[in-house]
């Protein structure tokens, strides 16, 4: 098995301690200030940059092998990449801390160098198995979508240091956003999951139609919601998005459904009943987003409405879904490179002897209910509550990913 998707796992890890470190420096104060800085984009970086996207990384390299059944095109394309993108991000923060334009645009470019060498190893291992199914054509998708949320940033950047598209920048920015949140995490992680939680729950014949039509609506949303920033046309098209994403969100809720009907094994473990939680959550209240926005487009891009859903969406869904999946994907890898051919011998440790799935339940308990506290601290405008449930988040998630980080120890 190649090291590689370690290496994304190990520096994600570490984005994701330094990311929670330096909210609790800040007691989460940066949330209630103006998030087009510095220092908001700081954090949101480091948040989808080091941590999430690194992790995902490092996730897509081992789980193409699964789906696959064959080996990435290049690994040696793949550590390029991860060199090219760690050097890249690491710079950009630090950019973005100085606020030092120049600094930002040579760093930008390596990391996107890095995706772009990332999307093409994708690419070609995929048209060369060319099995072509709801999950690879995600997994392709989600993969083209950070290519053009990277390509979208630069565009950006240049527009910082020579000032061209001053008129632009704004519905660059918006679909830079849609792109990277809704398209990289969005596909990557329905995708995934038509092969995960099957496998997790062992379930069999069940049916896999609904995976078309999510792949379907959730590409229309993205597409969609790319055309109302880049055309300005967000008061026409952007509730539009929002109702082909609830309703593929809610077409994918009932497909988990369909998966758990068919289940051999009853618990998964706490990691996988968390994603499907937490997916059921999000559908919920993207329904009652949709009807609120039905008053007025122009609600979708209210500051306090865009910061309460995005931190729901990546917060909330994304983070939690890695976050429970990696309580699993993490003990299988280091369990299989460090025992595989050890297997069945006496002496060799239980894969799941590598994780205590109580203290996992523990942790994405008071991960969720922090986030909730913080939640509501956004939904009421109070700062002081932000503060609480964004600290406590911090110290939980913490306490978590190092649980997560002990099995290495084994």
């Amino acid at each position: 098995m190649s090291r590689l998707p370690f290496w994304f796992i190990v520096t994600g890890i570490l984005g994701f301690i330094a990311y929670h470190a330096f909210s609790l420096l800040s007691l989460t104060g940066w949330l209630g200030d103006e998030l087009r800085g510095p220092e908001g984009w700081f954090h949101a970086h480091l948040f989808v940059l080091g941590w999430a996207t690194m992790l995902a990384m490092g996730a897509v390299y081992q789980l193409i092998h699964v789906i696959l059944q064959s080996d990435i095109y290049s690994t040696r394309l793949g550590y390029i990449h991860y060199v090219m993108f760690g050097i890249g991000v690491t710079g950009m923060l630090y950019g973005f801390i100085q606020a030092d334009v120049r600094w930002l645009a040579g760093f930008a470019t390596c990391a996107l160098i890095g995706i772009l060498l990332f999307g093409w190893n994708m690419a070609v291992t995929l048209f060369r198995a060319s099995q072509w199914n709801p999950i690879t054509v995600s997994t392709a998708c989600a993969c083209l979508y950070l290519v053009l949320t990277g390509l979208t940033g630069m565009l950006m950047g240049l527009n910082f240091a020579f000032g061209e598209w001053n008129g632009l920048h704004e519905r660059i920015f918006g679909a830079h956003i849609w792109m990277g949140t809704i398209g990289w995490f969005g596909m990557l992680i329905t995708g995934f999951s038509y092969k995960m939680l099957p496998m997790f729950y062992l379930s069999h014949h069940y049916p896999v139609r609904l995976q078309k039509i999510v792949l379907l609506l959730w590409n229309a949303a993205v597409i969609t919601g790319v055309v109302a920033f880049l055309a300005d046309m967000k008061r026409g098209l952007l509730w539009l998005a929002l109702l082909l994403l609830t309703a593929g969100m809610l077409v994918y809720v009932y497909h988990l459904e369909q998966i758990q009907e068919k289940r051999h094994k009853n618990n998964p473990g706490p990691g996988i009943h968390w994603s499907v939680y937490t997916s059921r959550a999000l559908a919920a209240l993207m329904v009652a987003l949709l009807i609120y926005a039905a008053q007025g487009p122009e609600l979708l891009l209210h500051p306090r409405v865009v910061l309460l859903a995005g931190w729901v969406y990546l917060g909330g869904w994304v983070s939690i879904t890695i976050l429970g999946y990696a309580s699993k994907i993490v003990p299988f890898l280091w369990w299989t490179h460090k025992y595989g051919k050890q297997a069945g011998k006496p002496g060799t440790p239980l894969m799941a002897g590598m994780l205590n799935q109580r203290y996992v339940s523990w942790g994405l308990i008071a991960m969720a209910a922090s986030s909730l506290l913080l939640v509501s601290g956004v939904l009421i405008n109070l700062t002081e509550v932000m503060m609480v449930g964004g600290t406590l988040l911090s110290i939980f998630s913490m306490a978590y990913i190092f649980m997560i980080a002990r099995v290495f120890q084994h």
